[in-house]
């Protein structure tokens, strides 16, 4: 897309056009600029993750984007017929750091905004949010029942929908039961996370980190994200990095009780497979299909190898299971 009038419009001379995950970005004199259209997007979302991106730049991280002004002193601007704000960032630097050292320290000065975060805001939210997504699936899942399979994948999703149906429950249940009888602390205030954490937005020779990418919750999820990423990546190898994750991110902020239960019932909620699903079913792309078919086929095959790892988590992450009382599912 040519984006001659908008960058005209914010006064950028562009040098070099390229992708930035899924936005499009230019280079001028030394500054990388992300065009983000903002349709789906209300005007106070917009000022929250304004806020919220300035307050972390101004606490000392200086690998965040920031919303910049264009000629009208506005943060919006038009490009064909649809709506734009520029984000932009100066210092091109990686991250060096552990990743749980970096992470500690982005939730830390997360945790020091002190205005109000209300629309990009999940705290409290998980229990109701995982409920009506796997309502939704169920529904899919009923209605295929009824039907031949007409593709493999059709058929792996009515064998092995109602386990992980019962691996969700049993999430839920545990969360429930975190809120009541466990009590948060100051270490569990909100902070800014990511939608869906990945390494990957931190890794590389550049790392932006994109206002857009972020809600406000618990620290915990952030976390859980990056546990399941790193099983998945080094499947069969992955005690060594899970605990010294938690003992880098430890030394800046130490998790309660309530981080400890959270993070667990996120682990057991099949947050992968839901995903792996949804995609298969709104994708029109026959070989984006056939790879979710073998992704499925490999969470399929290792369930008893994750039912292990959830057994074993709390230790494998160095958590004080007996000082905080840690509860187990009965099955595990």
């Amino acid at each position: 897309m040519d984006y001659q009038s908008l960058l005209s419009l914010f006064e950028i001379e562009p040098e070099q056009m390229f992708k930035i995950g899924r936005y499009d970005a230019v280079y001028s004199r030394g500054i990388v600029y992300i065009m983000a259209p903002i349709q789906d997007r209300e005007q106070n979302e917009l000022i929250e993750l304004h806020k919220l991106s300035t307050h972390l730049y101004t606490y000392g991280d200086q690998t965040i984007a920031r919303f910049k002004q264009n000629k009208t002193r506005s943060y919006i601007g038009q490009h064909q017929d649809q709506s734009f704000v520029v984000l932009y960032n100066e210092h091109l630097r990686s991250i060096n750091t552990s990743m749980g050292r970096s992470l500690a320290e982005f939730h830390y000065r997360g945790k020091l905004f002190n205005e109000k975060v209300q629309v990009i805001s999940r705290i409290g939210q998980w229990k109701e949010l995982w409920e009506k997504r796997l309502e939704q699936m169920e529904k899919v899942w009923q209605q295929k029942l009824f039907v031949e399979p007409e593709e493999e994948f059709d058929r792996l999703f009515i064998e092995s929908f109602p386990y992980f149906m019962g691996l969700a429950e049993n999430a839920i249940q545990y969360l429930t039961d975190t809120e009541l009888d466990d009590t948060p602390l100051d270490v569990d205030a909100g902070t800014v996370t990511y939608q869906r954490f990945s390494r990957y937005l931190w890794e590389g020779d550049v790392c932006i980190k994109n206002p857009f990418d972020w809600v406000f919750d618990h620290a915990g999820r952030d976390i859980t994200e990056w546990v399941r990423e790193h099983v998945h990546l080094h499947y069969r190898t992955y005690e060594k990095g899970i605990l010294s994750f938690f003992q880098e991110y430890q030394r800046l902020i130490p998790l309660s009780s309530f981080s400890w239960r959270l993070i667990f019932a996120r682990l057991t909620f099949p947050l992968h497979y839901l995903e792996v699903v949804e995609d298969y079913y709104l994708t029109n792309s026959e070989h984006n299909k056939k790879l979710l078919e073998e992704r499925l086929n490999t969470l399929i095959n290792r369930t008893v190898d994750y039912e292990e790892f959830i057994s074993r988590f709390y230790e494998l992450a160095g958590a004080p299971v007996r000082s905080f009382k840690l509860p187990r599912f009965g099955w595990v």
